[in-house]
């Protein structure tokens, strides 16, 4: 693709642009204030939702737009107001907790934006050490179920890092709506099978953007590491993961070096010629 086609660049956040210990290394903030510089926009495309993403982020790093949730809601960073979202029904909310009810699923049904950081939660199985470590996480916002809400943005079922089968037969029974898997950030094995209103990706959302903006598909460029990032990477004109990504992403898009190596700033600099 010729450089001075690309003028968004989409990246994940954990393990992607940040490291391991959630920080950015100077080699990639300095990537992204020559991206900057250039003109182009950053878009930051992460499973995080907006509370998380604060915690390592603020309003002085250098991007534009926060794609938080897999793509449920996009922020305008710089202003912090949320220009796109999108909810559960009531209806999708109570035939989506009878199955996971159904197939004996701990999960958590997340709120409204922007509060959808707090969740109710419902637990079945007494050593699901990864359900546990986020409700700890979140103690402050997290209340167990009772009653089905009205209004949610997304339910988070966490299963065993072995349960692909379960995993797919819940799928395929939540037909109705869009389901995710994306690996655990607590634990990076557990399954964490997400449930969103139809149509829901970072794919998807990507398209919303540009077409505000004014930006064709050509000129796009994205880089992710692992499931929740294949809608994305499979839409933009370019396409990166990380080494760190799981063997079959690695099998399907550009490999750069991993986050602890700043892969982002390679692609920065094969992309765009110049040194990060």
């Amino acid at each position: 693709m010729k450089r001075d086609k690309i003028k968004i660049i989409f990246t994940d956040l954990d393990r992607t642009l940040l490291w391991d210990d959630n920080t950015i290394s100077e080699k990639n903030l300095a990537a992204l204030k020559n991206l900057k510089e250039r003109g182009i926009i950053i878009v930051i495309a992460t499973g995080r939702n907006i509370f998380s993403t604060r915690k390592v982020l603020n309003v002085s790093h250098p991007f534009d737009y926060l794609m938080f949730s897999s793509g449920c809601g996009i922020m305008d960073w710089k202003s912090q107001k949320v220009i796109y979202e999108n909810h559960l029904e009531a209806w999708e909310i109570n035939k989506t907790m009878n199955i996971l009810l159904a197939r004996k699923t701990d999960f958590m049904i997340q709120c409204p934006i922007p509060q959808n950081h707090c969740f109710y939660f419902f637990r079945e199985n007494k050593n699901n050490a990864d359900f546990e470590r986020r409700i700890e996480l979140y103690k402050s916002f997290a209340k167990p179920l009772e009653e089905p809400p009205e209004n949610a943005s997304q339910f988070i079922a966490i299963l065993k890092p072995d349960s692909d089968k379960k995993f797919h037969k819940i799928k395929n029974e939540i037909n109705f709506l869009k389901v995710i898997r994306a690996t655990s950030p607590l634990d990076h094995k557990s399954i964490w099978l997400e449930v969103f209103p139809n149509g829901v990706s970072k794919g998807h959302s990507a398209q919303w953007l540009c077409k505000r903006l004014g930006m064709e598909q050509i000129q796009t460029l994205s880089i992710g590491n692992d499931f929740n990032d294949i809608d994305l990477l499979e839409w933009t004109a370019q396409s990166y993961v990380v080494e760190n990504s799981p063997q079959e992403l690695k099998k399907r898009f550009l490999v750069t070096k991993s986050n602890e190596q700043n892969g982002f700033a390679e692609v920065v600099e094969k992309e765009f010629n110049f040194d990060s």
